[in-house]
């Protein structure tokens, strides 16, 4: 959302820059229909879902969902931050720079509390960073050469060392920083005993943690020595830092990506993980910091790759990570396999012990989920003896029931038979007895959740209608419907408001209220293209929507009257409550 810059002065920026001719000087448009098409910059692809609508000056990824208009699309391919891009766009369309206001002191302060925490992160980083290099840090120096990491591989990734609890605060305190903007940057919290500050991290080896915009956003450390302590910890979550939306090193893979290409990606859990793997030439690799992968770094893996190797810990709990990890990522569209390593060991360690090569094995016998799982089980289960061998197959006769292949089930099949000795046949009897997969048991509760999201997809659609010029939603008054939802109710007011004065509705507009990355937004604009709004259907969907808004409203209005009419203890205005229920009730049954 545009902030401290004036409107009117970013509108005219707009106006003078092309989209079309911005964005063709990054990648290859074609023309199709009014629109231009390419494979999405943000994301590897081979078919091209990047959209750029020359007509109302926006794009959409209808493969990752991104979208956005001239200043946004700056911002995501070079890194920049909202200043630098129109900056940047300014100076392309030859106009100078206005200088920055603010609209409200709320806004102003975030602005000042997020620039100078960025600020304070740098310095922090650079502290730690010269710390490791003056010739006082040994246990860190040390610990950084048993584990053979090169020095050009410490700087690129701007290692460091924390000697005690004390001199980072003293420095950051020296260099002019507040004790407030220090402390929301996590990089200190205050001593339980005095109060005073402390350095989060202290004595640890210092892992900066940055994001994809190359900024420095928090700090991982990690002890040296053998402590109560937990052996690794983060600082913690702040408005710039949330662990389970960022990946570790995602910042040097977006410069791959955009230097060479990706094909895949590699998901490690920890900090040294990724060292060791991008030292031993695995470049394309991110760390989910020891958490459990969640939808957000999911997304913003797609966003790089279409191709993802989870590779975590050899042990039976790292395994059971890839597992939940690989699910998750199967559900954003992503081919995923998992690395098998060697029980116990580590990437790292298997990069020590085994080298790049070593690795590269791991990689390349690296399989599909419902085969890992499999291998998973048949190591719980002693297979040399008859009743392992029968618990074996009874576990996964239910996994292969997952599979909706039937060629896959069949091939799987096969190799059970091979595995315990059981004929096919009887393995494909026993098959069919289990009970309906998994897959087939979330049906009914999608269905359900079909039937909850029927509301929300019925105003998706009656917005889209509007906001993109549908014929037959041309004059429709979108005050006779409720939006529940703020961002739909952003958008409506958004449209009322420019049918008023008989501006011309934009969906380019949009991204100067919302932000680009609010999945609603997102949705709504996957409407915009195909079928979806003109074609066949179209109207009589829009028609059917408009029934269901209606139908709802009417339906919970009369449940409110009615409460309301069992309470009431006036006669004159329970005979007032009634009228207008059997009014209603009268709608309601024309609908």
């Amino acid at each position: 959302m545009a902030k401290g810059i004036d409107a009117a002065f970013l509108q005219q920026l707009k106006s003078k820059t092309d989209l079309v001719d911005l964005i063709g000087g990054y990648v290859h448009l074609e023309r199709k229909g009014g629109n231009y098409w390419a494979c999405c910059p943000f994301h590897h692809e081979k078919t091209p879902s990047f959209c750029v609508n020359a007509d109302d000056q926006f794009y959409h990824c209808f493969g990752c969902g991104v979208s956005g208009d001239a200043i946004t699309f700056i911002r995501e391919i070079e890194s920049l931050d909202f200043g630098d891009a129109v900056r940047l766009l300014a100076e392309r369309a030859k106009l100078p720079v206005p200088d920055v206001h603010y609209d409200t002191e709320k806004t102003a302060e975030e602005k000042r509390r997020r620039d100078a925490c960025l600020k304070v992160l740098r310095a922090a980083a650079r502290f730690y960073f010269d710390t490791l290099n003056s010739g006082r840090a040994d246990a860190h120096v040390q610990y950084i050469l048993d584990r053979k990491i090169a020095s050009s591989v410490v700087r690129k990734f701007g290692l460091g060392a924390s000697l005690n609890y004390s001199d980072l605060p003293k420095a950051l305190r020296a260099q002019g920083f507040s004790e407030q903007d220090i402390l929301d940057s996590g990089v200190a919290v205050r001593s339980e005993k005095n109060g005073r500050l402390i350095d989060a991290l202290g004595g640890r080896l210092i892992y900066p943690i940055i994001n994809a915009m190359g900024d420095v956003v928090a700090f991982g450390g990690r002890v040296l020595e053998k402590t109560d302590f937990a052996k690794y910890k983060n600082t913690k979550e702040t408005f710039l830092f949330n662990k389970s939306k960022n990946l570790y090193n995602i910042n040097q893979v977006k410069k791959l990506k955009k230097a060479a290409g990706l094909d895949s990606l590699i998901v490690v859990e920890g900090y040294m993980d990724a060292i060791s793997l991008f030292q031993a030439g695995f470049e394309n690799v991110v760390a989910s910091m020891g958490t459990a992968l969640t939808k957000e770094q999911a997304r913003l893996c797609k966003r790089y790759a279409d191709n993802v190797y989870i590779s975590y810990d050899g042990d039976f709990a790292g395994q059971k990570g890839a597992i939940r990890g690989l699910e998750i990522l199967r559900e954003e569209q992503i081919n995923v396999r998992v690395v098998p390593l060697p029980e116990g060991l580590d990437p790292d360690d298997v990069i020590r012990t085994r080298g790049a090569e070593g690795y590269r094995a791991c990689l390349d016998s690296a399989m599909p989920l419902i085969d890992f799982k499999l291998e998973m089980l048949s190591r719980k289960f002693d297979l040399s003896r008859a009743e392992g061998r029968r618990a074996y197959t009874a576990e996964a006769l239910k996994v292969i029931g997952e599979e909706e292949s039937a060629s896959v089930r069949e091939d799987l099949l096969k190799a059970l038979r091979e595995k315990t000795g059981t004929t096919y046949e009887s393995l494909k009897r026993d098959l069919d007895k289990v009970p309906p997969s998994v897959h087939a048991q979330e049906e009914e509760p999608a269905a359900r959740e079909d039937n909850a999201d029927r509301r929300i997809r019925a105003c998706r659609f009656v917005l889209a209608s509007v906001l993109f010029g549908a014929k037959y939603a041309k004059d429709f008054d979108l005050s006779r419907v409720r939006f529940d939802d703020p961002v739909h109710n952003t958008i409506a007011d958004y449209i009322k408001e420019r049918q008023k004065t008989g501006e011309r509705v934009r969906a380019s507009g949009l991204f100067d209220i919302l932000d680009e990355s609010t999945p609603e937004l997102s949705a709504i604009l996957d409407l915009s293209m195909g079928d979806s709004l003109e074609g066949v259907g179209g109207e009589q969907y829009f028609n059917d929507c408009i029934r269901i808004l209606e139908r709802e409203q009417l339906e919970e209005e009369l449940q409110r009257l009615g409460s309301a009419c069992d309470a009431e203890t006036d006669l004159e205005r329970k005979r007032a409550l009634t009228r207008r229920i059997l009014e209603l009730t009268r709608q309601l049954k024309n609908l």
